[in-house]
């Protein structure tokens, strides 16, 4: 079952027992200087899961989250993201539906977090009193109210990285995609800045340093040559005791985990 199932179901009580994908893959494969970073990878996601992805080499799991955003191509095989195969300018549509947040924020030194956020829900769609209300709810829930006017190349780069996580969440969107996000700031703002409280949203957290991430995700996969070698729940890793880090995550691969067969959201 695919997240284009009707929208009447993702509102419902159902969603939690029949988890369709928010996130599906099928043999993803891109090549990069001759060589294939990508080379079959087949991965699912389920409706409201939080799922942590490493990689070896590191570069694998940035460039499935681009593929993922619309940032970069797959040389072959098939995705859907929120019940799309490919991005589209409908209005609801991908921009509201899907956020990603690379490494680099994308934003200019003279940009206020004012002129990002409203720049943000303008790309979205939404006329000017909802852009202003949107904009208001986004500083306040992530600590911008006094700097909304300051330009971005005043402040440190933690400003920037929380405007560019607020802007990507601003229309609520149903996937969240997260390249290293939010490096910048302590270990204890990330996770309550990280923390997504709807249930039915989907996050991926691509990364190269898992530790601190527990309280934010509730499974993990690892990308080993292209392919997926490993996606399990979280408690895997602490049933077997292992810690939540690439090594741990590596170990895990090692176990029945090692060829899954299906979303391990499906479990949680």
């Amino acid at each position: 079952m695919s997240s284009s199932t009707p929208d009447a179901l993702w509102s419902s009580r159902a969603i939690g027992v029949l988890r369709p994908s928010a996130i599906t893959c099928r043999g993803i494969v891109r090549a990069i200087a001759g060589g294939r970073v990508l080379d079959g990878l087949d991965l699912s996601v389920a409706v409201g899961a939080r799922l942590l992805l490493v990689s070896e080499p590191e570069n694998g799991a940035s460039l499935l989250l681009r593929i993922l955003a619309g940032l970069a191509h797959a040389d072959a095989g098939t995705l859907q993201i929120a019940g799309s195969p490919s991005p589209d300018d409908a209005e609801g549509g991908w921009s509201r539906r899907v956020a990603y947040v690379g490494r680099e924020t994308g934003l200019h030194n003279w940009m206020t977090p004012r002129v990002a956020l409203d720049l943000s829900a303008r790309l979205a769609g939404f006329a000017r009193p909802e852009r202003h209300r949107r904009v208001e709810r986004a500083a306040a829930g992530y600590g911008l109210t006094a700097s909304l006017d300051r330009p971005l190349g005043e402040a440190g780069p933690g400003l920037a990285q929380r405007v560019a996580l607020a802007g990507a969440l601003l229309p609520n969107p149903e996937v969240v995609l997260l390249d290293e996000p939010l490096l910048a700031l302590s270990p204890r703002d990330r996770v309550r800045l990280l923390t997504m409280p709807e249930t039915q949203c989907t996050v991926v957290v691509a990364t190269r340093h898992p530790a601190g991430l527990k309280e934010i995700v509730d499974q993990v996969a690892l990308l080993r040559s292209g392919r997926t070698a490993v996606h399990a729940p979280l408690s895997e890793l602490e049933r077997h005791g292992l810690p939540l880090s690439v090594l741990g995550i590596s170990a895990l691969a090692g176990t029945r985990w090692a060829a899954p067969s299906g979303p391990a959201g499906a479990a949680r």
